[in-house]
């Protein structure tokens, strides 16, 4: 076996190294609040429980350093997902009840951290485990491995415990979580860097992340990356307005559940696919394009329940597509050295535009309505799109968008 089959992974690896992580996701988000409301729970405290479950996601950055200074990737990412399925078996097997919300909720907490660790230790490990020709590729399986997970996690998981029993449900979902997790065992190791002793690495990992940002085209990125360019931010919405489409609670379900997965994992696929057949700012730009495209189609077709449905899936498909493109730019971003670190301070930018897009359609939808809602993040993400390209090109004028990889 030359050098190469030993550094380097095949990115489909990529897929089955996330899907604990979105397993995990699905069951906190989906399986779960439904059982609370249906063992008594108020929908105010299934609401904080959940709530506690996505807080670990906001500090997620913090946690990164531990990669690339302490064990190796390799060893944290066991420790996520042993995390994960220790968590979720006392999850399970824990009984339903008021009284015990307490304990419900550290562990969901747990449950929380260990599904973060995963998301982080799996950035570092495509940042230096896949070749630089096929990260797009990586990408899109980084997050079609998410949203396949979440669909076993929530729609798996709800079946298979509304139909036999939640213990059934944890025994099944940890065993698929575990096998999946055997990809790793193809993967070279990626050591840590903590020769000269932690606190000195960490001063170095510090500078090195600053150094990055100094970077003309890194900076830019930080930037773009914070703009409403394909944010997705309807999507937290397809339910709310459902009803000026005249479509049903059933078909709301359908499309905004179990389809909408199937059509954001393959459009993860395929954009890691254009992303590296066209690079990372075709496929970032054109991607938020496509979703931009999509909302005013809606806006202009008729508010039927055909719209409603091929609109929606349309939309998750070009989320998929820029999904897979903010992979690849920030693992273009961070390079490889301290890369777990900067590769999840960079990702975490991608939730400042989804929070205020998010606001802004919910302002434009009750000034206005549901079609004045979607033009206006289809208007904010063009307007977005054609500024990035006119720096773009103002940048490649002068030479600015050479990087040097860390």
């Amino acid at each position: 076996m030359n050098e190469h089959e030993i550094s380097y992974t095949r990115p489909i690896n990529i897929f089955f190294l996330m899907l604990p992580a979105g397993i995990s996701t699905g069951f906190l988000t989906v399986t779960l609040p439904y059982l609370l409301i249906q063992n008594g729970f108020s929908v105010a405290l299934t609401a904080g429980i959940v709530a506690i479950s996505a807080s670990a996601s906001l500090w997620r950055f913090l946690w990164a350093p531990l990669g690339d200074l302490t064990l190796s990737l390799k060893k944290w990412y066991w420790i996520g997902v042993l995390g994960c399925v220790v968590s979720m078996m006392v999850l399970c097997f824990t009984p339903f009840t008021t009284e015990g919300a307490t304990l419900l909720t550290a562990v969901v907490f747990i449950l929380s951290v260990a599904y973060n660790l995963l998301f982080i230790f799996v950035g570092g490990i495509i940042a230096n485990r896949v070749e630089g020709s096929k990260k797009g590729r990586a990408g899109g399986w980084y997050q079609a491995g998410n949203l396949g997970g979440v669909g076993l996690g929530g729609g798996a998981g709800l079946w298979l415990a509304t139909h036999y029993h939640v213990s059934v449900a944890g025994l099944v979902l940890c065993a698929v979580s575990l096998l999946s997790a055997l990809a790793v065992l193809r993967i070279k190791d990626v050591q840590s860097n903590n020769q000269n002793g932690f606190k000195a690495e960490f001063i170095n990992l510090g500078k090195d992340v600053v150094a990055m940002v100094k970077i003309p085209v890194v900076l830019f990125i930080i930037i773009m990356l914070c703009m409403p360019i394909g944010t997705g931010a309807c999507s937290n919405l397809w339910s709310a307005i459902a009803g000026d489409w005249n479509t049903d609670a059933d078909t709301v379900a359908l499309v905004t559940g179990l389809l909408g997965g199937l059509v954001g994992v393959v459009g993860s696929v395929a954009g890691g696919f254009l992303a590296d057949r066209f690079g990372h700012w075709v496929a970032y730009l054109g991607s938020g394009t496509v979703c931009a495209l999509v909302t005013v189609l809606m806006a202009v077709f008729p508010m039927e329940p055909y719209v409603y449905v091929t609109g929606v899936l349309a939309y998750g498909f070009g989320i998929g597509l820029i999904n897979a493109a903010f992979t690849y730019v920030i693992l273009y971003a961070v390079g490889t050295k301290n890369a777990t670190t900067k590769y999840s301070l960079l990702a975490s930018l991608g939730n400042v535009p989804v929070v205020y897009m998010t606001a802004i359609n919910g302002w434009a939808h009750d000034q206005y309505n549901s079609k004045m809602m979607l033009l206006t993040e289809a208007a904010l993400c063009i307007a977005f799109v054609v500024i990035s390209v006119l720096i773009l090109n103002w940048m490649r004028g002068r030479k600015m968008l050479v990087k040097e990889v860390g």
